[in-house]
């Protein structure tokens, strides 16, 4: 296929997920649109997923296969944007998979309100599956950005990969994510917002997203805790710096617990834009504090 006929790069970022990979594939190679290119950056895996990538390779040439050392996912995802040569980029995670007519849709809505940015639903796939649907009704092309963040949810779902983005914007305003970090989708997601020309929402498509246990951001290091302290930080204070209000309930930060002798006997809860409430045992109101989160240089947990 000549690349300028590409009208969606899919970039799949693979580490680790060979239980997953080939649902996952499944979904793009099917996909209902047929002028796309798969780019999956294989970035150091472990286990056997390269073998799945070179198996589904020769299935299907609109894959291309990028190796790295491993880097993370930011990583990953620059890499292939910088590699991508589709009009539109859509970002998958390997333990996702997509509904058969996503990209279709998702394409020809972007094409026709001339859309910077295209978003779908999403489900969310758990031990049990459990929506949470933006509610998607209509078609419609929003440019404000206040309503661009409500129609999407954001800051609660600062989700990159239930939307579309075109690459010449994501290039002129050097939308890349920041590498060696985790909850990069904070940093990411308000941005392309802000700078987008319009969003269009695109009703009855969805986004397949599997919650699996033991990945990185559900690992509660410190490091985490720091970079997800830090990212909402930088997102609040550039929601704050664009005039965009927030629109949707929004509790910030992550429910942290006080423990004694290893067993939690408080609950920290953090609530836009500056109280923090303390909750013994998690549900015996102890104290509530207000206090200037946008001004904590440190970003610490209170």
């Amino acid at each position: 296929m000549e690349a300028n006929n590409i009208k969606v790069s899919i970039i799949v970022p693979v580490y680790n997920v060979e239980k997953y990979l080939s649902k996952c594939l499944d979904s793009l190679i099917n996909q209902t649109l047929k002028e796309i290119e798969i780019i999956c950056i294989n970035d150091g895996t472990k286990d056997n997923s390269p073998a799945i990538l070179e198996a589904y390779q020769q299935k299907d040439k609109r894959i291309k296969i990028i190796n790295q050392k491993n880097q993370g996912l930011c990583a990953a995802r620059n890499n292939g944007i910088r590699n991508a040569t589709g009009e539109y980029i859509g970002l998958v995670d390997s333990d996702d998979w997509v509904d058969k007519n996503y990209f279709e849709k998702l394409y020809n809505a972007a094409k026709k309100h001339d859309s910077d940015i295209a978003a779908g639903d999403f489900y969310r796939q758990g031990k049990i599956l459990r929506s949470k649907k933006l509610k998607l009704t209509k078609e419609r092309f929003y440019t404000d950005a206040a309503t661009k963040a409500k129609e999407t949810f954001i800051p609660k779902y600062n989700y990159v990969w239930n939307k579309i983005y075109r690459r010449s914007f994501i290039i002129k305003y050097n939308l890349f994510f920041p590498e060696g970090v985790v909850y990069e989708d904070m940093y990411w997601s308000i941005r392309a917002i802000q700078y987008s020309n319009g969003l269009v929402t695109v009703p009855n498509i969805f986004y397949h997203y599997r919650k699996v246990t033991g990945s990185i951001t559900n690992q509660k290091s410190w490091k985490n805790q720091l970079d997800y302290f830090a990212a909402e930080k930088s997102m609040l204070e550039f929601m704050k710096e664009h005039d965009i209000p927030i629109l949707a309930k929004y509790k910030s930060g992550k429910k942290e617990f006080i423990k004694f002798l290893g067993i939690p006997v408080c609950r920290v809860e953090n609530y836009y834009p500056n109280i923090t409430k303390y909750k013994l045992f998690g549900f015996i109101n102890l104290i509530t504090i207000e206090r200037n989160y946008l001004n904590d240089s440190e970003g610490s947990i209170q």
